[in-house]
């Protein structure tokens, strides 16, 4: 046998090769750039014709919907003939057919793709029961090979598919029923994933837990946030948005030391900070002017930073600002964020409904801007808004909406009077507010260094 030449996570090897047709197709050619942007399980099999292939292949075709309702399609590839897969379909069962099939039947005569999958048996001229589950983009995830007479259970192929799109972790008994296991809840002190040893949790929120963490490799405390399942990003997209605040190096930004998914969890590490949140610095009461202005300062010239290189936080709120000792003010959090591509020209989080850059209103509803409580992506103009809300609040101690009802919260946002809560601050807040709480974007017009300038 060859020796096998694809890895999970890698590109799986192309190929075209001549098929069988379905009724009502006229495709006559299967081609692994036919399955781009849907899940593809491609099997293997010996020979036509064999005591094991009838009965694995029709049961999987008898389930072939429900492959389907998960976004996978079927393919079978074996070094028989074209001819003889058409002969081998159209003969009755009693006389050693198969019978109707509902997914298409591949002829790799010369072997050469069973080569490329490493399963081909040079000396018997055939393939093994080889199976390679691939993704959307063409990425391997998943691959198995059976002996010659092992045939595959069309439940664990089931099982697989769906384990692999619900992403998490897939413990041994699991079906597609169960929710995936939770590594947040299972984590606690002395736990290790990758090399970090938990010491504590220090927070969390809805889509992930936050962890005191020894780095064992480099012998130092970090923040460890570790994802949950089930989020409303995938942790494709998790580690994606990480890895570009992980650019970000400012004094009032939280440094992001590195990301990682080895494990199959996504987990990130970050700078472990000892201050309070900003969130329960405004619970004892309101903050003086002057205190304020060195909050907001900082926070401003941190969130310009982020906005030079492109990057939204798109959650900025009190919770996501921390405090140390000696009043040096730290953004945290950068979850949410995305990059904005525009700009490279020069725990209250909950997912709302539907619509948005995700498919849903991702953010804090009392801190969102008036295009993100729409279901409109964050844009630099929304992480403004949101500072505007937290200097109202750190002045008055108060939240700007904190009605318990989230539409009604979100109403209010998107009718905002920039004026009204203007009144209630003194200079420079004032003017800060009212150019910062505008409810269309495209007026907003202040920037983070502009407010950073003004609260000098």
């Amino acid at each position: 046998m060859s020796s096998a030449a694809v890895f999970v996570g890698r590109l799986v090897p192309d190929f075209d090769l001549p098929c069988t047709q379905l009724p009502g197709s006229d495709r006559q050619r299967a081609a692994l750039a036919d399955y781009r942007g849907r899940w593809l399980m491609l099997m293997f099999y010996p020979r036509d014709f064999s005591l094991v292939c009838p009965t694995e292949l029709t049961a999987i075709s008898n389930r072939i919907e429900e492959f389907r309702r998960h976004g996978c399609d079927v393919l079978a590839v074996s070094t028989d003939t074209l001819e003889s897969h058409e002969r081998w379909i159209a003969a009755p069962r009693l006389q050693g057919g198969i019978g109707r099939l509902n997914f298409p039947l591949a002829s790799d005569t010369d072997g050469s793709v069973s080569r490329a999958y490493g399963v081909y048996v040079e000396s018997m001229r055939v393939a093994l029961r080889g199976l390679f589950v691939i993704d959307p983009n063409g990425v391997l995830q998943y691959h198995l090979v059976h002996n010659l007479s092992v045939g595959r259970r069309t439940d664990e192929l089931l099982r697989v598919v769906i384990a692999l799109q619900t992403g998490g972790l897939c413990a041994e008994n699991w079906t597609p029923a169960d929710a995936m296991l939770d590594p947040t809840q299972s984590l606690g002190p002395g736990s290790v994933i990758s090399h970090y040893r938990i010491e504590e949790r220090i927070g969390h929120g809805s889509f992930a837990s936050v962890f005191r963490a020894v780095d064992t490799m480099l012998e130092r405390i970090v923040a460890l946030k570790v994802m949950k399942p089930h989020g409303p990003v995938t942790p494709a997209t998790v580690l994606a948005e990480a890895r570009m605040a992980a650019a970000l190096n400012h004094p009032n930004i939280c440094t992001i030391f590195g990301v990682d998914d080895s494990e199959g969890v996504p987990v990130i590490a970050m700078e472990y900070l000892t201050g309070r949140p900003l969130s329960k610095i405004i619970a004892d009461g309101p903050v003086a002017p002057n205190h304020a202005a060195a909050i907001g300062r900082q926070v401003a010239a941190g969130m310009s930073a982020a906005h030079a290189a492109g990057i939204v936080h798109g959650d900025l709120k009190p919770a996501n600002v921390i405090v140390d000792s000696q009043g040096s003010a730290k953004i945290v959090d950068f979850g949410l964020a995305r990059r904005d591509e525009r700009l490279n020209e020069n725990d209250d989080t909950v997912v709302i409904g539907t619509g948005g850059v995700s498919g849903a209103y991702v953010g804090t509803p009392g801190y969102m801007s008036p295009e993100q409580a729409r279901g409109e992506p964050a844009m630099p103009a929304s992480d403004v808004f949101a500072l505007g809300l937290v200097l109202y609040e750190l002045l008055t101690g108060r939240r700007a909406f904190a009605d318990k009802n989230i539409l009604h919260v979100l109403s209010r946002i998107r009718s905002i009077d920039a004026q009204q809560f203007a009144a209630e601050v003194p200079e420079p807040f004032a003017s800060i507010l009212r150019s910062a709480l505008v409810r269309d974007p495209a007026e907003r017009l202040i920037s983070m260094r502009k407010m950073a300038d003004m609260l000098e």
